[in-house]
């Protein structure tokens, strides 16, 4: 299954919808998407899975602002174990 990141704008915000899984292949794309996160949704309820790449991309992310909507509880503790490790 390949990952899809469509995008919509809404009003003052940008959101980013995740599915299938997210894998390091994809990760420029989902970079570019998100460009400025503290204006951006992701909204991640159709996203199986993500590789390492993918987590760590999902973190950053966050760390910049963005919202995570939707997020499948066993990624919240993945990125929660590596913002741990990270020191965040």
């Amino acid at each position: 299954m390949l990952c899809r990141i469509e995008c919509r704008r809404e009003t003052t915000r940008l959101v980013v919808r995740l599915a299938g899984r997210l894998g390091e292949v994809h990760v420029p794309d989902l970079l570019a998407a998100c460009a400025q996160p503290a204006q951006t949704v992701l909204e991640l309820d159709e996203l199986v899975s993500a590789d390492a790449v993918g987590v760590d991309a999902l973190l950053r992310i966050e760390q910049q602002g963005a919202r995570l909507v939707g997020l499948p509880q066993y990624l919240r503790l993945e990125l929660d174990v590596l913002r741990a490790d990270e020191g965040w």
